[in-house]
């Protein structure tokens, strides 16, 4: 399982699950956010690291780049974009 279908079923295991969602939110708190996470996460099945989350959103962001104006110097600056971890905590508030 890729890592984008992992933080999928973890949001819909977290919806379901109402202390589940809560130590995930927590880990904004934390010294070691993504870290944290990522211990969470393997613990409830859906095993990841730090560097899968960042690698994520560096190539989604990459991805994006890439489509628009031919990826160079015009393309739109997207900032926090490439934060996986902080869009899935967006994602989880919501719920």
């Amino acid at each position: 399982m890729e890592i984008t279908e992992m933080l999928e079923e973890l949001i819909i295991k977290a919806k379901k699950d109402e202390t589940l969602k809560e130590k995930l939110l927590n880990t904004r708190n934390s010294a070691n956010p993504v870290s944290d996470f990522c211990d969470i996460a393997t613990a409830n099945g859906f095993p990841m690291t730090v560097m899968d989350i960042v690698n994520q959103g560096e190539e989604f962001y990459a991805e994006i780049k890439r489509s628009t104006n031919g990826g160079g110097e015009n393309s739109p600056d997207l900032d926090y974009q490439n934060d996986e971890y902080s869009i899935f905590m967006m994602r989880l508030k919501d719920l």
